[in-house]
């Protein structure tokens, strides 16, 4: 269960770092730049723990995915970015592809 919360801390961390991406206007500034590299250097490492014991596919599908859901809820709560029925009808299914890859692959060891 540990791999877990290890790829939930690089998921979480990749979502401030690109967050913050945006707010540093192209590295010009000092605080959401530094935040950028804290929080990629963050997801990497626990993402390589992640590796440990999670199969390399399975972890990044489930990170880019929650990743992708994720900075889209914040695009639109930070930067009031809205999402048309495409965008949303898109994040569904990568959710729905998470879910049947946790639920039901056996890859994961949980289904």
């Amino acid at each position: 269960m540990q791999q877990w919360l290890f790829l939930s801390v690089a998921i979480v961390s990749e979502v401030i770092a690109t967050s913050a991406l945006k707010a540093s206007e192209g590295f010009s500034r000092l605080w959401p730049s530094l935040i950028v590299v804290a929080g990629y250097a963050v997801a990497f490492f626990f993402l390589s723990l992640t590796l440990r014991t999670i199969p390399v596919g399975v972890a990044y599908a489930v990170w880019s995915g929650a990743g992708v859901v994720l900075i889209a809820l914040a695009a639109w709560l930070i930067y009031g970015q809205a999402l048309d029925l495409p965008a949303i009808v898109g994040i569904v299914l990568i959710v729905a592809g998470v879910l049947v890859l946790n639920l039901f692959s056996k890859t994961t060891g949980h289904g």
